[in-house]
């Protein structure tokens, strides 16, 4: 196979180089008549840490639509995209050389008639660890549970579950060597989630001191979707007439969710970077919430790291680009931790050590 050859500072270190791709994989020995396909900024393939492949605000979709988002998501850079539930079965986009590396989850978890229509297995207590013992076999080592969602009865936010289930539910999952993450808007549902050993947070803007301190003592991650929730005066809005102590906590939540970010940075509790994508429609939009993190407060330099190469770690891939790993990267015209704005157009995306997209 032809060797290319890609030219520029290599994070994280950005020290120059030039770097080769055989076979799909990077070498940095010099190979003979490599032709240069690009020169620029290189920078380890982008992690959507919360996606939704194949979902949107109906439920499932077919296979052309998963494909479309899944070309949207690697010609944005996202090279590494980790499933926080989805209703329809995407193994096959695991094997399609041009489509993302997709660490499937399987599909959303919830409480009966208490989450979103047609997304999740919507189970009753007694069924719930059964019923993750069972997604944690069909995905990639990871399970979504609906920690919290609003409760008619109470007309506000509440745990999805009891904390007893919750815990035999994780237990279930650990059981079969797989990590649980959790949606989780509220306060009251963390407590549970963390003595159960939960391994990740999804939104996490119901989260107070003592559970950043505990967060950060068990390795627990923080995936905040900022741009989600961002949304939550329009979910205030929509359910005030009926749920007023619903729209109020929503409301309060967005309020804090900014000091609650800084905390979780400022604690140390290990931030990951997830668009949230699907439910909308909307794949390809891992720089705008990089670029929404920062606008919050968070360090552009460590956004950007948690969007490469910390996650590609995180999630058991190469963070740097050594000899032999393989040649999944974006190339970009800035240093991204610099000019957050060249992620958003990308000069190059390597997958696999194929050039699959370029900026005419």
């Amino acid at each position: 196979m032809t060797a290319q050859r890609f030219r520029g500072p290599v994070l994280p270190d950005g020290e120059p180089r030039d770097l080769y791709v055989v076979d799909g994989r990077v070498t940095h020995e010099p190979q003979a008549g490599a032709e240069t396909a690009a020169q620029g900024w290189i920078v380890p393939g982008l992690v959507d840490a919360h996606n939704h492949l194949g979902l949107e605000d109906g439920g499932g979709v077919d296979d052309d639509e998963v494909e479309r988002q899944a070309l949207a998501d690697r010609d944005s850079g996202a090279l590494l995209l980790r499933d926080c539930g989805s209703p329809v079965d995407t193994r096959w986009v695991q094997e399609r050389d041009d489509l993302p590396r997709l660490i499937r989850a399987g599909r959303h978890v919830a409480r009966t008639r208490r989450y979103i229509r047609a997304y999740a297995h919507e189970v009753e207590p007694e069924d719930l660890a059964a019923t993750v013992a069972e997604q944690a076999r069909a995905g990639d080592g990871w399970v979504k549970l609906v920690g919290d969602w609003i409760s008619r009865d109470a007309g506000d936010l509440t745990p999805s579950f009891p904390a007893e289930a919750f815990a035999a539910a994780i237990a279930a999952a650990h059981e079969h060597g797989a990590k649980v993450t959790a949606h989780c808007f509220g306060s009251d549902v963390l407590d549970g989630l963390l003595d159960a050993g939960i391994d990740c947070i999804e939104h996490g803007t119901g989260l107070r001191e003592h559970h950043l301190e505990r967060m950060v003592a068990n390795g627990v991650a923080l995936v905040p979707t900022v741009q989600q929730t961002d949304k939550f005066p329009e979910f205030a809005d929509a359910g005030r007439e009926k749920f007023p102590a619903y729209a109020a906590t929503m409301e309060e939540l967005h309020r804090r969710r900014r000091d609650t970010l800084m905390a979780a940075h400022e604690a140390g509790v290990e931030l990951y970077v997830g668009s949230d994508g699907g439910g909308t429609g909307r794949h390809g939009y891992l720089a705008e919430e990089i670029a929404a993190m920062v606008g919050l407060g968070l360090p552009a330099e460590s956004v950007v790291a948690a969007a490469s190469w910390r996650g590609r770690e995180w999630l058991g891939w190469n963070g740097e680009l050594g000899e032999g790993d393989p040649g999944d990267f974006v190339v970009l015209d800035a240093d991204p931790r610099r000019d957050l704005s060249t992620l958003a157009r990308p000069a190059c995306v390597v997958l696999r050590g194929t050039v699959v997209a370029t900026r005419i």
